[in-house]
């Protein structure tokens, strides 16, 4: 076996072991072809110095595994079907990275309350009782549905109970199984704002709906147009529009209340955003005006990180039965440590808190942006700053929007394209995140994409 450069050392031990991981890498990296027959086992162990029933032993583990074939007669050969790996993939180049990234969507992670969140995660762990660590009801332990109930009852005026809430891994998976659970029901076709975020068109894509567009004006969703798409069920972001950043008027609120009552209708909810109020309080939810034919998704996404995936959907009584049947063949349920943890969070008030200190924050972010744009691309609009973690750009007119966004790139400015968000065209624009950068870098962000602009023509 000394081709095949297999070797044991003595000293390490677990001889066995060894000797099995040098066979097996070596039919895995084709250096023994199928159908190649091996030592003997007395041969090999006086070749390797060993004792013969090492030899035995790693033979007999490697054709359980599949590895090798043991032949009355034959002896032991290398079993066909052993795919021997292709040349490596050599890794895209990389791109160079931004150094004023302006992703929308994406909060300060360096605020994530680390010492806070590790204190929650001790204290719940010495409080919860074992059970907990079991598997449970696939909606989530009822003691934190009981807080969110509490939580978004008091702070987005929902019409939550614990019954009706369900811990979901992220808005992105209450989006995937309503996808599934509204199709079986026959609640198409599906209608999202338009524009609207390139990850939820990917997302129902995914699940085979092709969604329908309806136009978002400065009053928000047009119901009149959702009426006349025949959608079954419809998408919003009423407390802040992605990515246009609109907050859903009182009118269009009641508009699509009554269409939703009238048609038998769903409203999807994704309460985006809507810790981030700058103006006034958080306009309370949609789902508080029609709890009947409204369901909620919220997470702690932007208040705490993308991450933890952690989210929360509250249910109409008629659809929560199969909501949480789909949760359960999903994944059994959502991870009850950061369930817990959370929960402590909202119990102590210590949740409350800590969006008190980032809504601060951001606020004097997008404050200095928007100033910056002001003042380096006064002939650009900007829009849907009363709210969120990001803002809406019109770019000036004949602006090209691929161009500046490539010439922003060639500055190592991050910025994100209005138009894969469309399903119909429209004006060239940008979204622009402002959470995870200080004020200063900000402002520079600002000058540099005021160069791209120019540069772009």
């Amino acid at each position: 076996m000394r081709e095949l450069l297999i070797t044991v050392d003595h000293a390490a031990g677990d001889l066995t072991g060894q000797l099995t991981r040098a066979v097996r890498a070596a039919v895995q990296d084709g250096r023994l072809a199928a159908g190649t027959r091996l030592p003997a086992t007395r041969a090999l162990a006086a070749e390797l110095g060993v004792s013969r029933g090492v030899a035995v032993e790693a033979y007999a583990q490697l054709v359980a595994e599949g590895y090798l074939v043991g032949r009355h007669g034959s002896g032991t050969r290398v079993a066909d079907g052993v795919t021997p790996p292709g040349p490596p993939t050599p890794p895209p180049p990389a791109a160079a990275e931004p150094t004023h990234d302006l992703k929308p969507g994406t909060p300060d992670l360096a605020a994530f309350p680390r010492a806070g969140w590790a204190a929650a995660v001790r204290r719940a762990l010495a409080d919860a009782p074992h059970t907990d660590l079991g598997y449970g009801d696939p909606a989530g332990l009822p003691a934190v549905r009981a807080e969110l109930a509490g939580y978004l009852g008091r702070v987005r005026a929902a019409a939550a109970t614990p019954d009706r809430v369900m811990v979901v891994s992220g808005v992105g998976q209450g989006l995937a199984l309503l996808a599934r659970v509204l199709t079986r029901r026959g609640h198409g076709p599906f209608a999202v704002e338009d524009p609207c975020s390139p990850g939820t068109l990917g997302l129902l894509r995914a699940h085979g709906i092709e969604p329908v567009g309806v136009p978002v004006d400065d009053h928000g969703l047009d119901v009149a147009a959702l009426a006349a798409s025949g959608a079954g069920t419809v998408l919003v972001t009423p407390a802040h529009q992605y990515p246009t950043g609109v907050v859903l008027s009182p009118g269009r609120r009641a508009e699509l209340a009554a269409w939703a009552h009238r048609t038998g209708g769903v409203v999807i909810e994704d309460d985006y955003d809507a810790e981030f109020r700058y103006d006034r309080e958080p306009v309370g939810c949609l789902q508080g005006l029609a709890h009947d034919r409204v369901v909620h998704l919220g997470s702690v996404s932007k208040s705490l990180a993308p991450g933890l995936r952690l989210g929360w959907a509250v249910l109409p009584p008629w659809l929560a039965a199969d909501f949480r049947e789909a949760k359960r063949y999903t994944d059994l349920g959502t991870g009850v440590v950061d369930q817990l943890a959370f929960g402590r969070l909202l119990a102590d008030g210590a949740y409350d808190r800590h969006l008190r200190d980032l809504r601060a924050r951001y606020r004097a972010r997008r404050d200095a942006l928007v100033a910056a744009l002001a003042a380096e691309l006064p002939a650009a609009r900007v829009r849907g700053v009363a709210a969120g973690l990001h803002l809406y750009l019109d770019l000036p007119d004949g602006s090209d929007e691929a161009a500046v966004v490539a010439a922003a790139g060639e500055r190592r400015l991050r910025v994100e394209p209005v138009a894969p968000m469309r399903l119909a065209p429209g004006g060239p624009a940008l979204a622009l995140g402002y959470a995870g950068l200080p004020e200063h870098r900000l402002r520079e962000a600002a000058h540099l994409l005021a160069t791209a602009v120019a540069a772009a023509g």
